[in-house]
């Protein structure tokens, strides 16, 4: 009889690490003349009501994967989102240190929301270019890839052959999978508040395994 050859499913490579990015839940709202709390230099708004249960919804969906670790930001709004997952796994966060939300400059605390609903001159050109930077005193879309990078791959190297929940803001996962894609800077902004996006890293190569999955929002 002969040798017959099915369908494989996908998994990692050998050495591989297995990140799942996780954006944290819907925020407290931006008000015209209040500013959010700021931590250095970052808006740090808290979660909403709402983004407390896509909180939730995110522990019950992962709750039974095979975690090893949870990392977060040095922002609230990440370390919320994460704490049902974690108080699961019996797990406790680790911050890490490249991975904060993009530096909007002079629009931080809450401004970026109000121009981009008021489609500002400067919103207009900063999503034509592809450049943050175009935002008076952001950083820009090259700064912001680098350092992203750097985070990714120093979680990778600590966890080859393991699956790790990262949660982070939407401008670092539209990063990520434009770094891990080869595709134009913005080509993945817009990921849902709790959504989850997957990216597998070996050896310093990434590629992309999962974007914007909200299956557990309902």
């Amino acid at each position: 009889m002969p040798r017959e050859y099915h369908q494989t499913s996908y998994s990692p490579p050998a050495g591989a690490a297995d990140l799942l990015l996780i954006r944290h839940g819907r925020t407290e709202p931006a008000r015209p003349g209040v500013s959010f709390a700021m931590k250095n230099g970052h808006g740090d708004p808290a979660l909403h009501p709402e983004g407390e249960l896509q909180a939730q919804a995110v522990a019950a969906r992962l709750k039974g994967e095979p975690l090893v670790a949870i990392y977060v930001t040095m922002l609230r709004r990440t370390h919320q989102t994460a704490a049902p997952l974690a108080a699961h796994l019996g797990l406790t966060p680790r911050i890490d240190p490249d991975l904060h939300e993009v530096h909007l400059g002079d629009w931080d605390g809450g401004l970026y929301r109000i121009k981009a609903a008021d489609n500002a001159p400067e919103f207009q050109r900063a999503f034509e270019r592809q450049e943050w930077g175009e935002i008076p005193g952001a950083e820009t879309t090259a700064a912001l890839q680098a350092r992203v990078r750097t985070g990714l791959l120093r979680i990778a190297a600590a966890h080859p052959d393991q699956r790790v929940a990262v949660v982070v803001h939407g401008g670092v996962v539209g990063a990520a999978l434009a770094i891990a894609s080869g595709s134009q800077p913005f080509a993945f902004n817009g990921a849902a508040n709790g959504s989850i996006s997957r990216i597998v890293v070996q050896a310093g190569r990434m590629s992309v395994r999962g974007f914007n999955d909200c299956a557990h929002l309902g």
